[in-house]
């Protein structure tokens, strides 16, 4: 992996956060490495405020995303572009 791929991974999931009502996002950049970000929330709901507190993950898939890198495998819809998270809507 080139250092120019992560960090132009790192950007894309930092923009979806900021731009949508997103609390997560993750990029696949293969099956071995993917880059997650977090937005910090408080009882479930994104702070309030100027300042936005992020998480940025670099590394190994955890178990949920490996799974969901097998079942796309097993489908034949490699690679996966991004997958984003959003807070639950009050029933």
């Amino acid at each position: 992996m080139k250092m120019d791929e992560r960090s132009k991974a790192c950007a894309e999931v930092v923009e979806q956060i900021l731009v949508s009502n997103a609390y997560m996002a993750t990029k696949y950049v293969s099956d071995k490495l993917t880059v997650k970000a977090t937005r910090r929330r408080y009882k479930g709901k994104p702070q309030k405020g100027a300042n936005v507190d992020m998480v940025l993950t670099i590394g190994k898939p955890n178990y949920e995303q490996r799974k969901k890198i097998k079942q796309a495998k097993k489908e034949n819809r490699w690679p996966i572009e991004m997958m984003v998270k959003y807070p639950q809507k009050k029933k």
